[in-house]
């Protein structure tokens, strides 16, 4: 039985070693996280879906695999409906963490408790629903769930200065969904919603028609206080 077996301690509250990290490295996280991407969806074994809940746990399961067999990324996990650091009762979508080790970039400590960088998932489209807007990616009118939206009013990744946000394609292109981002912004814009400008808009990175990837850049203003924000768009076709 078990509580027969002999235990012994041999070190206790330290788990994990130090590493110093450039800031760099959240730029090349969402490289690697981009590069996985269209692994992910082709997978033969990864089971069809749609909803994004159900998405979004895949991924976090594929990417934890390959984190542990890519080198230089095995000290990383990934988790899923995560709590915000600021804003405890709202989820993060997905995350990145330490994983083995205590991760310090610009001299800020990370350890597997804390989030590296916090990622907002959005189907593109948006399901139709109550309380949904098909500009929900940026912007929602009904609720504080747009997801851009959710980053600008500090409500998701307060504690961060850059994010990352994935689309995952279920419609149309890369192409004409920045075409309706760039419209909706404009739309926010005009009609001087509080906070919203064309300095909001999305600068493409690279689309590889091929992958069926797309990458884009923005950077925001946030509410009150808060300093920035950049986010990477990790935009997959799915269909």
């Amino acid at each position: 039985m078990l509580a027969n077996v002999p235990i012994t301690v041999t070190q206790s509250g330290k788990l994990s070693q130090d590493v110093h990290l450039p800031v760099a490295f959240l730029h090349e996280l969402l490289v690697f996280i981009a590069a996985e991407l269209p692994r992910w969806r082709d997978r033969a074994e990864r089971e069809s879906a749609t909803a994004e809940t159900i998405l979004t746990s895949q991924l976090c399961a594929h990417l934890i695999t390959a984190a542990r067999l890519s080198a230089g990324w095995d000290s990383l996990q990934f988790r899923v409906e995560e709590p915000d650091e600021k804003e405890k009762g709202r989820k993060i979508d997905l995350v990145a963490a330490p994983c083995g080790a205590t991760i310090w970039i610009d001299g800020r400590r990370h350890t597997d408790f804390d989030t590296l960088i916090p990622i907002e998932c959005k189907r593109l489209p948006t399901p139709k629903g109550d309380k949904r807007d098909e500009r929900e990616y940026v912007f929602n009118q009904h609720a504080s769930t747009g997801g851009i939206q959710r980053f600008k009013k500090g409500h998701h990744g307060a504690a961060h200065s850059l994010a990352g946000m994935i689309g995952y394609i279920q419609e149309n292109t890369a192409k004409h969904w920045h075409e309706c981002v760039t419209s909706w912004i404009d739309q926010l814009s005009d009609r001087a919603e509080p906070g919203w400008t064309s300095e909001d808009h999305l600068q493409i990175e690279g689309d590889d028609e091929e992958l069926g990837l797309a990458v884009f850049s923005s950077n925001h203003e946030r509410a009150s206080t808060l300093p920035e924000i950049e986010l990477r768009h990790l935009w997959l076709q799915m269909n």
